[in-house]
């Protein structure tokens, strides 16, 4: 499937290809954009049933990354530093077990290899709420997990406009990306990973502690950790320098 996807900056050398979270889109990297842009070309992409891309049912995260590089490559993109957060950090492991040609390093920001025994369930429980209660009923479930109390009192506007992005997904494509949250698990597939690997993760991430990011640098041979002091779920937006810092050093342990 050939995604929405938008280009900043002039293309020199190795570019970054950036993945969103769940039920937000590529412009949840601004703030990171901002800054590598004036470095290099930055492609963010929306998603499969995300932001501007076609709306789809019963994909897995394998089919999201399947469409990232199909999309790239289209744009005559053959490498990247793949950077992804959260379901997009989900894709970013998938892409570089599944395409290891296109990945040139990695950057997996407040992800997991695997959301646990319960994460069937629990996704389904959250699709369920969505499809019977509307999007609108996890605004402020969401916006707690994604960033601390003062950072939201500090941005009111910012996380306006993400409840809006994420209240304007398709329901059907929402529950879809969920199961296939669910039914993600990659946690053998990534010791196969060989290129230089990133984690990042917010000290106070309740939606993919540090235990997570932890884990999956233990799996990944050679990968480095960072813990963010103080910050949640959306790095991203939070501490846009971290996530630059940390792509700028993948790209140049290759």
């Amino acid at each position: 499937m050939k995604l929405h996807s938008t280009i900043h900056g002039v293309r020199s050398g190795t570019g970054f290809v950036l993945l969103h979270s769940l039920a937000l889109d590529g412009r949840v990297w601004q703030r990171v954009v901002t800054d590598l842009s004036q470095r290099s070309q930055v492609v963010t992409l929306d998603l499969r049933g995300h932001g501007e891309s076609p709306t789809a049912v019963g994909f897995t995260i394998e089919e999201m990354a399947d469409d990232v590089v199909e999309t790239a490559r289209g744009l005559d993109i053959d490498q990247a530093v793949v950077v992804g957060m959260s379901m997009g950090g989900c894709v970013a492991q998938a892409v570089a077990v599944r395409h290891p040609d296109f990945v040139s390093s990695l950057v997996l920001a407040d992800t997991t290899a695997w959301y646990g025994p319960d994460a069937v369930d629990a996704w389904a429980g959250r699709a369920n709420k969505a499809r019977a209660k509307g999007l609108r009923s996890l605004a402020d479930f969401q916006l707690d997990r994604w960033f601390g109390e003062s950072f939201r009192r500090a941005e009111p506007e910012l996380c306006a406009d993400l409840l809006k992005c994420f209240a304007a997904n398709d329901i059907d494509s929402y529950a879809s990306a969920c199961n296939a949250l669910g039914a993600f698990d990659m946690r053998e597939e990534v010791r196969s990973i060989g290129v230089p690997t990133e984690v990042v993760v917010g000290e106070h991430d309740p939606a993919t502690p540090p235990d997570h990011a932890r884990d999956l640098t233990d799996r990944i041979p050679g990968a480095e950790l960072t813990v963010i002091p103080g910050a949640r779920h959306i790095t991203s937006m939070e501490r846009p320098d971290v996530l630059v810092a940390a792509a700028l050093r993948a790209r140049d342990r290759q």
